[in-house]
């Protein structure tokens, strides 16, 4: 994975809601990567904050800590962590110099004398813990500001450097056209600098809703709701528009004659298709798609995530795709992560995942996939998961651990010795019970080899 372009980086994401007095954390302390061209499943049970890190990766929520970059620029960003850093010094600094006057008066009372001497080293000490705070203060500062200024103006810095682009582009061609090209060149470049100066980074990333008929406009027909995105970009070519709608419209498996109607004349599924189409007309270079196919039939699933597979080969997507139904996932993606309350305890690769489930939780999710086998139903335990039964970190704190190359778990030292160690045992009894399996093949070849000569020389000597 070393090798693989990061298209999207989640650091430390915080997503937090005022509950009264409270606070509830939606989305705790959660970091991944997605590579281009990859589909990475998100999964977990019905308000983990799988839909809130979606949400907030794509900017409907201000996120409350962490950064997230898209492309390398941070797209996103929080100050939690950073007031909390000043808070934390702060108590800190007023800790010291209560610590301070009170060892100096105990000095004091103990040898008057040498008042000044103590005073003096007292007053370093506080000096030296002023000064440290102060630092800590100053560069915390820096870090809110740079933020706030990376959050707010994230689209403004894109749309400046696609201008720059476009007059590298053209400036070479311009200045050695012949002047009735030149004429040519310059026109076509006002119109694609005008386009660069409404461009926007969040126009490269899209999402799919989970309720098709909630997300589409009631009030507007199906061109207008595709449309909306290249009209808000500057395109104003009616033709080139129509054209663009048509040609998504047959991408998704619609037909021109669907462009003039409203959302509501159309089965879930079309509509679904309604938002798929929308949300790709502008080439985006990433799709969030939550839990597209939650509200849909089976068999209309099946054609949906189909569809998602055709467009992430045709156009080069990368997709995020959010999901509870863990079997879709499995068929649908490169590497899953597992979420619970809010925080992520698993991730790396699907078969891997699949095949080694090591964190509690995982293993009671995987436990309850149906399968349309009653022999195996009727047998099938169910794990249940308890975490203050299953982990104990009353004297280690759990942090994400790679137990495995590119098989990361949320647990505590110990326990990522232990996952380890089943791993290895595991992998011991398969390897021993594949290398019976293969013996035991190779002595019944040996076997049936023996027989058929038994067998030849039998029929050799009743033929003499």
């Amino acid at each position: 994975m070393a090798d693989r372009e990061v298209l999207l980086k989640v650091d430390h994401l915080e997503q937090y809601f005022k509950m009264g007095k409270g606070q509830l954390k939606a989305v705790d302390d959660v970091s991944f990567e997605i590579y281009k061209g990859e589909v990475f499943g998100l999964v977990g049970e019905s308000g983990c904050g799988k839909t809130t890190t979606g949400r907030s990766i794509i900017r409907l929520y201000d996120i409350t800590g962490g950064s997230v970059y898209f492309e390398g620029q941070r797209i996103c960003a929080g100050t939690r962590a950073h007031k909390q850093a000043i808070k934390d010094a702060r108590a800190e600094y007023k800790e010291v110099c209560r610590k301070a006057d009170a060892d100096c008066r105990k000095e004091l009372a103990s040898d008057p004398s040498s008042a000044e001497r103590v005073k003096e080293k007292y007053a370093k000490i506080k000096d030296e813990a002023k000064r440290k705070y102060l630092g800590i203060l100053s560069v915390q500062r820096h870090n809110i500001a740079s933020a706030k200024y990376d959050h707010k103006n994230c689209n403004k810095e894109f749309a400046k450097s696609q201008m720059k682009k476009v007059e590298e582009k053209f400036a070479p061609l311009i200045a050695n056209a012949s002047p009735s090209e030149r004429e040519k060149l310059e026109k076509e470049y006002k119109k694609e600098l005008a386009l660069a100066k409404k461009d926007r980074i969040m126009n490269k990333m899209q999402m799919i809703f989970q309720d098709p008929i909630a997300s589409l406009n009631p009030r507007m027909t199906v061109r207008e709701i595709i449309a909306e995105g290249l009209i808000i970009r500057g395109i104003k070519d009616k033709d080139y528009i129509d054209e663009q709608v048509y040609k998504v419209l047959d991408l998704v498996g619609l037909v021109p004659e669907h462009a003039g109607r409203y959302p509501h004349e159309f089965s879930g599924g079309q509509r679904q298709r309604i938002g798929i189409a929308r949300s790709v007309i502008l080439n985006p270079d990433l799709i969030i798609a939550d839990e597209p196919i939650s509200a849909l039939d089976v068999s209309i699933q099946a054609q949906v995530i189909n569809l998602l597979n055709e467009l992430r080969d045709k156009l080069g997507l990368t997709i995020m795709f959010i999901a509870h139904d863990l079997s879709v996932v499995k068929y649908f993606s490169d590497r899953i992560a597992v979420m619970y309350f809010g925080k992520i305890v698993e991730l790396a690769a699907s078969d891997e995942l699949f095949d080694h489930p090591m964190h509690p939780y995982t293993r009671s999710l995987l436990s309850a996939i149906p399968l349309p086998d009653p022999h195996f139903e009727k047998n099938r335990k169910r794990i249940t998961y308890n975490p203050i039964a299953d982990h104990d970190y009353s004297a280690e704190k759990p942090t994400m651990h790679e137990v495995l190359p590119g098989h990361f778990v949320y647990c505590s030292d110990s326990e990522c010795e232990k996952y380890r160690a089943e791993y290895a045992e595991k992998n011991k009894v398969d390897d021993t019970a594949a290398a019976k399996s293969k013996a035991e093949e190779q002595s019944a070849e040996k076997e049936a080899t023996e027989k058929k000569l038994r067998a030849k020389k039998a029929a050799g000597k009743s033929e003499k």
